[in-house]
């Protein structure tokens, strides 16, 4: 654009825009930015106050690290906008909600000297879960414990048929034909703890188990059943009636919780004294659940817990075929008994 200048020597052109004039910047509608960013807010004003209540709102939890990811779109959108009361709900938004995702890439708990003690949990899917591959990861990881959960009559016989007795020859069973049967096995001798707690949902059996140069550890298998429609109440109740942390036991949980750390139930209990081990290990994303040949693994329901004076040295996350959840295995510390 050409501006004619008029000056003591005459008229002349000149270049550019006028003096004293702005050009227009291109800006995202405050409408659209309150639009995108809205929704993330709302999420994470309920992640934070743990404001889930029915199925619906429960399951849609467990997204939680991909609204974490997706609400810096917003984020941006609100800045285009120069809304800066958007764009403060935006920050807002996505630190609350980095705050409660990202902690759990990185590790928090320091490895310790202990006594080892190595932990295996996997659900096998009615019992579909193939025993050679079970029994591949029992060879490799060399676990002392073994939780299961959906064991089945016919999976306890596949499992012994592939020498699983002769590598962990205790055990405390509570096998069903459906989703219900759960079972540990120990290299060490186990002792069944009956009335421990009231057990909501499938079979949680419960154990005492004597390791060589460790005080005595209690080992609950968990399987809660999945919050979906009506079974949300059975489910928190069942997480709420798991034992609390107690001075005198160390106690480790394993098995399929049916929740992520995104839950309030879940967070309510690890809030007595427990500590997720692949979350104190960095692995706390490493999503379990489900596992298929048209679905990857989406979201972390599957746990290894333990009392807070329990050490974390390792947690891994293995895919088994013949079931939809991934096997998940720790590798703990025992705290050293106590002189009398």
């Amino acid at each position: 654009m050409s501006v004619d200048i008029v000056t003591d020597r005459g008229v002349g052109k000149t270049k550019g825009p006028v003096p004293g004039t702005r050009r227009r910047r291109w800006r995202i509608p405050s409408a659209l930015a309150w639009a995108a960013v809205t929704p993330f807010a709302a999420w994470a004003v309920a992640r934070v106050a743990g404001l889930e209540r029915d199925s619906l709102t429960t399951q849609l939890m467990t997204g939680t690290p991909y609204v974490a990811a997706g609400s810096l779109l917003p984020l941006l959108l609100a800045a285009l906008s120069r809304n800066r009361t958007a764009t403060a709900v935006a920050l807002i938004t996505t630190t609350a909600l980095g705050l409660s995702v990202l902690p759990r890439a990185f590790r928090s708990a320091e490895p310790v000297a202990g006594t080892p003690l190595r932990v295996l949990t996997i659900n096998t899917l009615f019992g579909h879960a193939e025993p050679d591959a079970v029994m591949g990861l029992v060879r490799r990881l060399r676990p002392d414990v073994l939780s299961t959960q959906e064991l089945t009559p016919g999976m306890v016989e596949k499992l012994d048929a592939a020498g699983l007795g002769e590598i962990m020859p205790y055990r405390v069973l509570e096998p069903e034909w459906s989703a219900g049967g759960s079972g540990l096995y120990a290299r060490y001798p186990l002792t069944a703890r009956k009335n421990l707690f009231e057990a909501i949902g499938h079979n949680m059996p419960a154990a005492l188990m004597t390791v060589p140069g460790a005080p005595p550890v209690e080992i609950v298998d968990v399987h809660p059943f999945p919050p979906l429609g009506r079974q949300v109440y059975d489910w928190t109740a069942a997480l709420d009636a798991l034992p609390s942390a107690v001075p005198g036991t160390i106690r480790i949980l394993a098995g399929d919780f049916n929740a992520s750390l995104d839950h309030a139930a879940m967070r309510r209990f690890l809030g007595r004294g427990y500590l997720d081990a692949a979350d104190g290990a960095g692995e706390g994303l490493t999503p379990t659940w489900p596992v298929n040949d048209r679905v990857p693994p989406l979201i972390t329901i599957d746990h290894v817990v333990v009392d807070r004076r329990v050490g974390v040295n390792e947690v891994s996350v293995h895919t088994v075929p013949g079931t939809d959840h991934r096997a998940v295995f720790a590798d703990l510390r025992l705290p050293r008994p106590e002189a009398p």
